[in-house]
């Protein structure tokens, strides 16, 4: 049936279909949502990228850091440079073990943990379909749909069930089913972050005497700390010199703590021992 408009003519449906209802995509958006397409479904594989550099500043902060007060705090005590290279190493090679392992262990927990809630809240969609269901139009009424609107996103996600478990592990759980990390690849780029900066504060002692290599070790621990504050900026929110500034101090303090209690320590010791 047609409908007449105020001069007696008929109202043509709008552009879509006959019936007057949206238009669906056209050749014209074609281009706009294979850009769309290709930028969306990148995201996630963005994201895991900078979560992976971000794994290697961490370890690379530790790896910097630790060995710096190690080495510090031998050379200050002992004034050995034999001694300072061989705990160096220990500290170096031990440290990189530990962090890998800690990283692998705590990886696997996580996607353990994650995996089971997951699993957990597919069940319930399957045995208490209407709870879910309540649980889904709430989650969309706290995020300011109307009681009307969230019902009918509701039901249209029942009839779809990978979409209504989706939304229920995003929105409910915070999680996201698709396994975004390897324990084994987290663990490998700790480790080797570690192992890779250790070296920076260890190497002078291997060509330099011991009191140039101390002030070697400090200026090149202090740029790489720098190079670090720098990648931690741009990929965190903070300012580029804030980040650089902390790194930098938190470096410096850990190396003069080191050379404080290397220096104190022994003293002490003897002084116990008369």
């Amino acid at each position: 049936m047609q409908h007449e408009d105020a001069g007696g003519g008929p109202i043509s449906p709008g552009p879509g279909n006959s019936t007057g209802n949206p238009p669906g995509p056209d050749a014209s958006s074609a281009p706009i949502r294979q850009q769309v397409a290709e930028r969306l479904f990148d995201e996630k594989n963005r994201i895991a990228r900078r979560s992976r550099v971000r794994e290697f500043v961490f370890g690379a902060m530790d790896g910097l850091l630790v060995p710096l007060g190690v080495v510090s705090g031998v050379a200050a005590g002992t004034g050995n440079i034999r001694a300072v290279i061989v705990a160096g190493l220990a500290e170096a090679f031990a440290g990189a073990l530990s962090m890998a392992a800690g990283e692998y262990l705590s990886s696997e927990a996580e996607t353990q943990v994650q995996q089971a809630e997951i699993a957990r809240e597919q069940r319930e969609i399957v045995e208490m379909p209407a709870v879910e269901r309540e649980e889904v139009q709430q989650l969309f009424e706290h995020e300011g749909l109307t009681v009307d609107e969230a019902g009918a996103v509701s039901r249209i996600l029942e009839r779809h069930p990978e979409s209504w478990i989706n939304t229920m592990v995003e929105k409910e759980l915070g999680l996201s089913r698709e396994v975004s990390t390897s324990p084994f690849r987290n663990a490998l780029i700790m480790g080797v972050s570690y192992i890779i900066a250790a070296a920076v504060p260890l190497a002078p002692y291997f060509f330099l005497p011991l009191v140039v290599a101390f002030g070697t070790s400090l200026i090149l621990t202090t740029i790489a700390l720098a190079v670090i504050g720098y990648v931690k900026g741009r990929l965190g929110v903070m300012a580029i010199w804030k980040s650089v500034l902390q790194v930098v101090v938190v470096g410096l303090a850990s190396g003069a703590g080191g050379y404080v209690l290397g220096t104190i320590v022994p003293s002490l010791l003897e002084r116990a021992g008369r």
